[in-house]
C-alpha cells in the first residue's frame, strides 16, 4: 500500500505511474500480438472481421474499466482519509454493483448482437467471423468486470506492483492461448476472443487468492455487505457511471466513425485497425497519468490537500507532453514500419492511409495531454459532470463529422475528425478547473 498524501510529489507520481505504464504496455503487447497472430494465421479477411467489431468491444470493455476505476476513486478517498471501515464497504459495494451491471450488459449484448452488427455496417463476407468474435467477448464480460474491480481497488490503496505482475501473467497466457487456439487448433476468430477471456479468468483467480492472503484491509466479511450506506452507494454509482460513460461517449463517437469506415472496404478497415492499434501505443501515457492522477487526487482530496493536487496536475501535463513529442517523431520516421509490424501487410493502400492518420493526429496530441490529465483530476476531486460534458462533446463531434466530412472527404474526414473534437472538448475542462479550490490562491 502507498500513501500518496505525503512525500515528494514527483517521486510519488512517477513511482505510481511506472508500474501502471508497464501494465498498459503489457496489455498493448498482447493487443498487438493478437492482431498479428490473427492476420498471419487467418489472413487479412479475418483481421478485418475482428477490426470491424473492435469499436464495439472497446466500447463495452472501456465502460467496464471506467466503471471500476470510478468505484475505486471513492475507495482512494476513504483510504486517504484513513477510514478503513469504509474502504472495505466501498470494495463490497463495487462487487455488488459490478455483478448487477455485468449481468445486464451480457443479456443485452447477446439479445441485440445482430442489430449491433447491422448498425456497424459489417460487410456480409465478414459477418459470421465478426459475430463469433464479439459474442465471446460479451459472454465473458463478468470476468472482465471483476478483474477490473480487483485491479482498481489495489491501485486505489497505492499498490501498482501487484496489478502489474498479475497482468503480466494474464498477457502471457493470452498470447499462448492465441497461438494454441488460432495457429494450432485453427478455431478461427472466436479462438482469439476465447483466449482473452480464459486468460483473464485465470488472472482473476490468482488475484483473489493474493488479496485474501496479503491485505487484511481488503478481506471482506459478511458484515461488509450489510447495512450499506445509501449515500455511499449513490456516490460510488455516480463516480463509476461518470467514468464509465465518459469512456463510452468517447467510444460511441469512434463507433459512429467505424460505421462509415466499414463502407470503404477491407483495405481501409485494415488500415484503420492498424492506425488505432498504434495510436493505443502512443496514447498509453495519457491513460497512465490519467489513472495516476485519479488515484493521486482521490487520496489527496480525502486528506484535503489541494496544493498537492495542483502540483501533481502540472507535473502530469509536462510528462505527457514530453511523451507526445516522441510519438510525433515516431510517426514521421518509422510510421510505415510500425504499420507493417502490426498488420504484416505490404499493401500500399493500407500502409499509406494508416501512416497519414498517424502523422496528422500526433501533431495535436498536446491538446489530448491536457484533456486526459484534467478530466481525471476532476474525477478524483469528485466532479462527475464536467468530464462527461467534455466526452459528450467528443461524441457529438464525431457523429457530426461521420455524417458530413466523411462522405465528402472519405477516409481523410476520419483522419481529421479527432483533432477537431479535441479542441472543442478541452474548453469546458479548462473553464471549470479554473473554478476549483486549486486556483483560489
Amino acid at each position: 500500500m502507498k500513501d500518496l498524501t505525503k512525500g515528494k510529489i514527483s517521486t510519488l507520481i512517477l513511482g505510481f505511474a511506472i508500474p501502471v505504464f508497464l501494465g498498459n504496455l503489457l496489455q498493448l503487447t498482447y493487443s498487438l500480438a493478437d492482431t498479428r497472430i490473427v492476420g498471419t494465421f487467418l489472413g487479412e479477411q479475418a483481421l478485418a472481421a475482428v477490426g470491424a467489431t473492435t469499436t464495439i468491444s472497446n466500447l463495452i470493455v472501456g465502460f467496464l474499466l471506467g466503471l471500476a476505476n470510478g468505484f475505486a476513486i471513492i475507495t482512494a478517498q476513504k483510504f486517504g482519509a484513513g477510514d478503513t471501515k469504509r474502504v472495505r464497504k466501498s470494495f463490497a459495494i463495487a462487487i455488488i454493483l459490478g455483478a448487477v451491471i455485468s449481468i445486464v450488459m451480457i443479456l443485452a449484448g447477446t439479445i441485440f448482437i445482430n442489430p449491433i452488427l447491422n448498425f456497424l455496417n459489417v460487410p456480409q463476407k465478414l459477418y459470421a467471423a465478426s459475430k463469433q468474435y464479439i459474442i465471446i467477448i460479451i459472454v465473458g464480460l463478468w470476468v472482465t468486470m471483476f478483474y477490473d474491480i480487483l485491479m482498481a481497488v489495489m491501485r486505489a490503496i497505492g499498490d501498482t506492483i501487484t496489478p502489474l505482475l498479475i497482468l503480466a501473467i494474464s498477457v502471457g497466457l493470452n498470447i499462448v492461448g492465441d497461438i494454441l487456439f488460432v495457429a494450432v487448433w485453427k478455431t478461427g476468430t472466436w479462438g482469439a476472443a476465447a483466449a482473452t477471456v480464459l486468460a483473464q479468468f485465470i488472472a482473476l483467480i490468482i488475484c483473489c487468492f493474493y488479496m485474501i492472503h496479503k491485505y487484511e484491509l481488503l478481506r471482506l466479511k459478511k458484515e461488509d455487505f450489510e447495512n450499506l450506506e445509501p449515500h455511499m452507494i449513490k456516490g460510488m454509482l455516480g463516480s463509476g457511471m461518470s467514468m464509465g460513460f465518459m469512456s463510452s461517449l468517447v467510444n460511441i463517437g469512434s463507433l459512429t466513425l467505424q460505421t462509415a469506415i466499414n463502407k470503404f472496404g477491407q483495405d481501409i478497415i485494415v488500415a484503420h485497425t492498424a492506425a488505432r492499434k498504434i495510436t493505443e501505443i502512443y496514447m498509453i501515457m495519457f491513460m497512465v497519468f490519467g489513472q495516476t492522477m485519479a488515484t493521486f487526487c482521490g487520496q489527496n482530496m480525502g486528506a484535503g490537500k489541494f496544493d498537492r493536487i495542483k502540483e501533481g496536475m502540472k507535473l502530469a501535463i509536462i510528462y505527457t507532453c514530453a511523451w507526445s513529442t516522441l510519438a510525433m517523431i515516431a510517426s514521421y520516421t518509422i510510421g510505415p514500419q510500425l504499420v507493417y509490424m502490426v498488420t504484416g501487410t505490404h499493401k500500399e493502400a493500407v500502409i499509406t492511409n494508416a501512416t497519414n492518420y498517424l502523422k496528422f493526429d500526433t501533431l495535436f496530441y498536446y491538446v489530448t495531454c491536457v484533456i486526459s490529465v484534467l478530466r481525471n483530476v476532476m474525477q478524483g476531486m469528485g466532479d462527475r459532470v464536467t468530464p462527461l460534458i467534455s466526452s459528450g462533446l467528443e461524441m457529438v463531434g464525431k457523429v457530426v463529422i461521420a455524417a458530413t466530412l466523411v462522405p465528402w472527404l472519405a477516409y481523410t474526414g476520419v483522419i481529421i475528425a479527432e483533432p477537431i473534437v479535441w479542441f472543442i472538448m478541452v474548453i469546458p475542462l479548462i473553464v471549470e478547473i479554473r473554478k476549483t479550490p486549486l486556483f483560489e490562491k
